[in-house]
């Protein structure tokens, strides 16, 4: 069980709260952005996103937190076109884009659950990646999170329960998560227990989770989805509450299924099929590519999951009952062709986990072909292929690449860096990542891959700065200052270890992380 579920969701449940703050007037919001339900939003937008940044620090140093570049770009690829439909409707407005994250968090939990925080911050468990069957499927479920923080139901909710500051309610989320860490069995019961989801203490209405459904089904298939997901998703959460949730469904306790909504999804559903054109051969071949895909990921994130020897021994035993070569690629897919993806790929990662190296790179030449058939799932088989290179020692065929700068994607992009640090091409790796991080100046990860590759060149300066960018990026300030200012000293010991231009961003940067800290300590001695 997660222990990031023991902090995050005892998020303001056990008070009473009740922000008052001043009611925000957004010029040139459309009617869709606006509150429906006739209750107002007196939160404003940028004191829901500090409270947001609060917490999502506190995530960020848990060790249920998991950046998986192959995991998150899929998701992403779902995500995104979800957040460009809302923008497009009215939903999301001008303000309220620029002010939220818009962040998805992918935390290792093998529990059903998906959840939505103050400020434009979402996590997602590894769970509902391997529990769903499709990218529709997971769309439904993420586009009802979307609209729950796009209609403000977390600011409305807050504004007419407490009389507490935002602050205080941050601090409650950060208490919460210190007291599930400290391995008391009592007081994590006292904490929450299972509990997952935020949504489960914010406690939304009837009538908020009415206007999720209804909003977030119009952005699902505004965004190219297909309706047939959100009830493929009901039909599943229906099942498992017949079945008397074990806790491996906590969405169903933050979401509760109630005739109405089903009734309403079904009927949205099935006005949406009537009006909709006879599907082409090219969407139903696309339609085909991206179950295949998902298939694969899915196996993926059970695997992060961590799910134990046995289970990983499973899949292994599993993926060498497949057939020797996979059946022909039909339109749309096959249950075989799905099933053969999924445990090819998952075997094949698994084997890998066991460092059964031999296993994994057979499973996974019986996968490839399948990448000459599916574009979308070639990217991942040879990113698969990297990674079992790398953890069983080998320099991967991509660390001989003369195509550095050709790579698009992020998971491409820090695969590649792994395997030319493998091969001892550290100024390769710097000079692809500081392209890469000056237009995605928030990519922790690639940052602290940066910092590696600068220190195996001696280049200590600019390998502290690096890594006080990833701590920035992770809004640890006070780590990223002290970096900052470690930096500044090696400088000053040592003058001809950096340029001028590398010293003058280091001032910059220290004096803006100055300045965060001290407003972070302002806001602690209010709070106090």
């Amino acid at each position: 069980m997660s222990r990031l579920a023991l902090g995050i969701v005892a998020l303001m449940v056990s008070a009473n709260f009740s922000l008052a703050q001043a009611p925000v007037n957004v010029p040139g919001a459309t009617s869709g952005s606006l509150p429906s339900l006739g209750e107002t939003s007196e939160l404003a937008a940028a004191a829901e996103r500090r409270i947001g940044d609060r917490i999502a620090a506190s995530i960020y140093r848990d060790p249920d937190y998991i950046d998986d570049p192959v995991l998150v770009d899929y998701v992403q690829n779902i995500w995104l076109p979800l957040v460009a439909a809302a923008k497009t409707r009215g939903e999301l407005h001008a303000e309220l884009e620029e002010r939220f994250a818009w962040q998805l968090f992918l935390i290792r939990d093998r529990s059903i659950n998906a959840f939505a925080l103050p400020g434009g911050y979402f996590g997602i468990h590894l769970g509902l990646i391997a529990a769903v069957s499709s990218p529709d499927e997971m769309a439904a479920v993420l586009g009802h999170e979307l609209s729950h923080v796009t209609q403000r139901h977390i600011s409305r909710m807050l504004t007419q329960q407490s009389r507490q500051t935002p602050w205080m309610i941050a601090a409650m989320v950060l208490g919460m998560l210190a007291a599930g860490k400290s391995g008391d069995a009592a007081q994590a019961a006292m904490v929450g227990g299972t509990a997952v989801a935020a949504q489960n203490q914010l406690n939304f209405s009837r009538d908020m989770e009415r206007e999720a459904d209804r909003v977030g089904f119009g952005v699902m298939t505004d965004a190219g989805f297909e309706s047939r997901g959100m009830t493929a998703m009901f039909e599943k959460l229906q099942q498992a509450a017949r079945l008397n949730d074990n806790g491996s469904f906590p969405y169903l306790r933050s979401h509760p299924l109630t005739t109405e909504r089903i009734a309403a999804a079904q009927a949205r559903v099935q006005l949406a099929s009537s009006e909709a054109a006879k599907p082409s051969r090219e969407k139903d071949i696309e339609s085909t590519r991206a179950r295949l895909l998902h298939a694969m990921m899915a196996s993926r994130a059970r695997i992060l999951a961590a799910p134990g020897v046995d289970a990983l021994r499973s899949m292994v035993a599993e993926a060498q009952r497949r057939p020797a070569s996979l059946a022909p690629l039909q339109s749309p897919a096959t249950p075989e062709n799905v099933r053969d993806a999924g445990a090819l790929y998952g075997g094949a990662f698994a084997a890998a986990q066991l460092r059964d190296f031999s296993v994994a790179k057979n499973l996974l030449g019986r996968l490839k072909p399948l990448g000459a058939e599916v574009p979308q799932a070639a990217s991942a088989i040879d990113l698969l292929g990297t990674e079992i290179d790398l953890l069983a020692g080998v320099v991967p065929p991509a660390a001989s690449s003369t195509d550095i700068g050709k790579t698009t994607s992020r998971a491409e992009v820090l695969t590649q860096a792994q395997a030319l640090m493998a091969a001892n091409r550290a100024q390769a790796v710097s000079d692809r990542l500081q392209t890469w991080v000056s237009a995605h100046p928030k990519d922790a990860m690639a940052w602290q891959l940066l910092a590696a590759a600068y220190g195996r060149q001696n280049q200590n300066v600019r390998a502290v700065r690096a890594d006080a960018e990833s701590r920035a990026a992770q809004l640890d300030y006070p780590a990223a200052l002290d970096r900052f200012k470690a930096a500044q000293g090696l400088m000053r010991s040592n003058p001809g270890s950096a340029d001028y231009v590398e010293g003058s961003i280091l001032d910059t940067r220290t004096r803006q992380l100055e300045s965060l800290v001290k407003e972070q300590a302002l806001q602690d001695k209010l709070d106090r």
